[in-house]
């Protein structure tokens, strides 16, 4: 018996062997964008914005990444990790500086900038006490949009870039204390925490952010004697709440702060400002005040320092005495852990490539997200942070007016 025939409808079979392949490439090919990092060569810096893994994986979503040559070497990644990895090993700037993105762990320089084109999108830390007009110029001239890792928050309104560093260094912090409190390095010849009969070193730490924290955790781990001071009694409340322990505590500019900094083994600076320099909490006579041998580890310093008689220092160079008092002031302190600083920075980086897609994507972020947009200071051309206008004498336009124009 004949089996009876189902009449299908013409809609459901006209279009059945029309080919999608050209759409589904056209689509890929517009979320795809291109990540460049170059080998940091003129600031003593060993970190690299992303892992192998990292780079895998924004590989695999469809990104081309391209790594200068060695510049993974000094964070213990080879070019053999990265090109296994799925990225394209340049053999010099020039070519790096072809993508549309740039990612840097240093300020670029001047002559980096130059390698840029009108449209890029750079994305690295800055460093205020060493910024020059003519960085700004040149970024204008180039109509680069620039964003400050520093500056940049997440969805919880946090600044993810510094709570990872700040973690790091609040522990570097710590270890290089202890290292220059000893009489090899020119301290005191004391350790951090005391013994039986012996009492243990005081630590004073101005701020109690995420560096305070970790810092005074270690201390206290130590055994060392912790005074924290702070002008937020808030966060110095969730401060003791979350070391679990009473702290002496206190706020800025205050009899009690400067007799504790003259009595102090070790005083940490560790204020971070939202936007612009820190500020400067501890003058230089009373820097003079303190104790022979005492060490300074100004972790702020790269906001400018909250110490009078701070100035940057490199990792060759670390130290230098002031009134006979230690000073530690390498603004880029992680840089002493490049492995653990890495990943971290990759960590954070990571999750805004794979949820912003390509290159519009990216611009849409900026213009989606508050956090992001917070760390734009340069956008097409135009100078969107107030404090840098304010310092240099330039115009300043309001990020939220260029986002409402379209430009």
């Amino acid at each position: 018996m004949e089996k009876p025939k189902i009449n299908i409808p013409k809609s459901l079979t006209e279009n059945i062997l029309a080919p999608q392949e050209e759409m589904l490439d056209t689509l890929h090919k517009k979320r795809k964008v291109s990540i460049g990092i170059p080998k940091e060569n003129a600031f003593p810096e060993n970190r690299i914005a992303l892992t192998p893994a990292s780079v895998k994986t924004l590989v695999r979503a469809g990104h081309h990444i391209i790594v200068e040559k060695e510049a993974g070497e000094r964070s213990n990644f080879s070019d053999y990790d990265y090109s296994e990895a799925g990225a394209e090993i340049a053999y010099s700037q020039e070519q790096v500086f072809k993508a549309n993105v740039i990612l840097k762990v240093a300020p670029p320089t001047l002559e980096e900038i130059d390698l840029g084109h009108p449209g890029q999108i750079l994305i690295s830390p800055i460093h205020l006490p060493q910024m020059q007009e003519e960085y700004l110029y040149r970024l204008k001239n180039k109509r680069i949009t620039a964003l400050a890792m520093e500056y940049m928050k997440d969805n919880s309104g946090i600044f993810p870039f510094v709570r990872m560093m700040s973690e790091i260094a609040g522990i570097g912090a710590m270890q290089i204390a202890a290292e220059l409190l000893s009489s090899t390095s020119g301290g005191r010849g004391v350790l951090l925490g005391g013994i039986s009969g012996v009492p243990p070193a005081k630590v004073i730490i101005l701020g109690s952010g995420v560096v305070a924290e970790v810092a005074a955790r270690v201390a206290l781990g130590y055994g060392a004697e912790v005074r924290i001071f702070d002008n937020s009694i808030r966060k110095l409340m969730r401060l003791q709440s979350d070391l679990g322990v009473r702290l002496y505590t206190g706020t800025f500019n205050t009899p009690e702060m400067e007799q504790e900094l003259r009595t102090a083994d070790v005083a940490i600076g560790a204020i971070h400002a939202e936007s612009g320099r820190t500020p400067c909490i501890v003058g230089e006579d009373l820097v003079k005040s303190m104790k022979p041998g005492a060490v300074i580890i100004d972790v702020s310093i790269d906001q400018g320092g909250c110490f009078g008689t701070s100035r940057i220092t490199t990792h060759h160079n670390p130290t230098f005495r002031k009134y006979d008092v230690i000073h530690y002031c390498v603004p880029n302190i992680v840089s002493r852990f490049p492995g653990t600083g890495s990943t971290a920075i990759s960590n954070v980086l990571t999750p805004f490539f794979l949820s912003a897609g390509g290159t519009d994507g990216i611009e849409a972020l900026i213009r989606n997200s508050n956090g992001f947009r917070n760390g734009v200071y340069m956008y097409k051309g135009c100078l969107t942070n107030k404090y840098m206008s304010e310092r240099f004498g330039l115009k300043y336009t309001d990020i939220e007016l260029l986002m409402m124009t379209d430009l």
